[in-house]
């Protein structure tokens, strides 16, 4: 290479670094709308739980994975092979539709691989035909990849219970610094901030991004009982919203709120005792007649002999 072409190749690379480093400098101008909707109270949400995501640290064993083969899933799988699951659900668990769709591939991996490990075992000690395990590892796919589906519908419910019975103690909490003086925002903050659960830091998190969103802590409460189906918050919202905008006192309302919810809860627990009563019944009764057969059997067996 002559000396010529040498400086024309600096000469270039310089070129190019240069233009990188303007273009970095000169201010882009940002779409409109992807800037709105960033702004908008659905936007700041989506960035703060992926701001969340991005600071947590990593360790071993965490299940970053499940994230990554639902995002694979969702771009090659057709939509229907996922199954119908509530939006509600996944969000009450703080689960993303991603992270739900990985956790599914990873059971039917899970079930294709212990399939065969399964039949290889049942094979060495007795033959059966090619299809018998082929059948049995299909089947065993098909229900790991359903019992996904199943945990969110049920762990989605015992969430949304333990909701409804933090946010009865949230009800009370308000009433009394609504009673003290305190303003409906004041009011809840401070509510939020006595509990340490899940319920009660989702309620803080709600209450302070509307510091900066632009809407009021009533309509953040809807919108988040709209989130995750919670119609008591609701109610909630409605009372606080009398207070807020009319300067009513809500009080006596807020009382009788937490009354009935604490009733609504303990009369779910009456009949949930009472199904789980109605179901020992039969293994009870079972057992009774067993303990009888025990006993009756060798006087039997003694006048047959005899």
């Amino acid at each position: 290479m002559t000396a010529l072409q040498l400086l024309l190749a600096a000469g270039g690379l310089v070129g190019a670094g240069l233009a990188l480093v303007l273009f970095q400098l000169v201010p882009s101008h940002p779409d409109l709308g992807q800037t709105l909707a960033r702004l908008s109270p659905a936007g700041a949400r989506e960035a703060q739980n992926a701001a969340k995501a991005v600071a947590q640290p990593k360790v071993k064993g965490d299940d970053d994975i499940r994230d990554v083969l639902g995002a694979w899933g969702a771009r090659h799988l057709p939509a229907r092979l996922w199954g119908k699951v509530a939006p509600a659900d996944l969000a009450v668990l703080g689960m993303t539709p991603a992270r739900f769709c990985g956790e599914k591939i990873m059971y039917a991996f899970i079930g294709l691989i212990a399939g065969p490990v399964l039949s290889a075992a049942v094979l060495f000690s007795f033959s059966f035909p090619l299809y018998v395990p082929v059948a049995a590892t299909v089947a065993l796919v098909v229900a790991l990849w359903f019992i996904p589906t199943y945990n969110v519908v049920t762990d989605a419910h015992e969430a949304r219970v333990d909701f409804a019975r933090s946010l009865g103690a949230f009800v009370d909490l308000v009433a009394l610094e609504m009673a003290s003086g305190s303003g409906p925002r004041q009011a809840m903050e401070a509510a939020a901030a006595v509990g340490d659960s899940w319920v009660f830091r989702r309620m803080r998190e709600e209450l302070a991004r509307t510091r900066w969103s632009g809407i009021t802590p009533w309509d953040a409460l809807r919108q988040l009982g709209d989130e995750i189906n919670m119609p008591d918050l609701h109610e909630l919202a409605d009372i606080m919203r009398l207070s807020g905008e009319d300067g009513g006192r809500v009080y006596p309302q807020l009382k009788a709120r937490a009354a009935s919810m604490r009733s609504a809860i303990l009369s779910a627990q009456k009949t949930r005792a009472n199904e789980v009563s109605e179901r020992m019944t039969l293994p009870m009764t079972l057992l009774g007649m067993i303990f009888l057969v025990i006993l009756i059997t060798p006087q039997i067996l003694r006048m047959v002999g005899s």
